[in-house]
């Protein structure tokens, strides 16, 4: 009788075993997805970045095509933007991030950087990455965008490494780290 009741109770316990073994928890993959179909919007203003107006658009696709957890897009008419983009004759420079929605930062793209020869493109995605809450990573090799002008006057790399991503995708990500604020420090990008 016992073997009778306990047999159907261990096939069904070990079909539901074998179910389960091999998937993620429920929650992480509709997490990870929702993230992906649902990334924090950040609207950014370049409608004082002057000559750089078309080098910050490339930038934040640059972010854009990097990165799945947050998304840099132009603000609409009408529409405050968490990062406002400046072009004045100092350095490069920016507020360390990370912005929120309805929070503002604000990157100046310094025409002293391109002066000296630094690659625009290379310097807008740098202090977008600030607004990101990436800092600096100084002294680095051009193959960190966060190295900024340590990479050398003949780099032209824009895109952010590995590290650089995954930073962003964590701060932009659900959790604890996705709730830290920015801090209102303002990097300079100087040697």
């Amino acid at each position: 009788m016992l073997r009778r009741v306990l047999t159907p109770l261990l096939v069904a316990l070990s079909a539901l075993a074998l179910t389960l073994v091999g998937t993620a928890p429920a929650g992480a993959a509709s997490t990870e997805q929702s993230l992906r179909q649902n990334p924090t919007v950040l609207y950014y203003d370049a409608s004082q970045a002057a000559e750089f107006t078309s080098v910050v658009a490339s930038a934040a696709d640059v972010w854009n095509s990097s990165v799945d957890n947050v998304r840099l897009e132009p603000a609409p008419a009408g529409r405050r933007a968490e990062i406002r983009v400046i072009t004045d004759d100092g350095w490069p420079r920016a507020h360390l991030g990370p912005v929120r929605p309805g929070g503002q930062v604000t990157v100046w793209m310094g025409r002293q950087g391109t002066a000296e020869g630094h690659d625009p493109l290379r310097i807008a995605a740098h202090e977008l990455g600030h607004s990101l809450g990436l800092p600096d990573a100084k002294p680095g090799p051009c193959s960190s965008l966060m190295s900024g002008s340590t990479g050398g006057v003949g780099c032209a790399n824009a895109q952010p490494n590995a590290a650089e991503r995954a930073r962003v995708e964590a701060l932009y990500g659900g959790g604890p780290a996705g709730l830290v604020g920015a801090d209102g420090q303002i990097v300079v990008d100087r040697h």
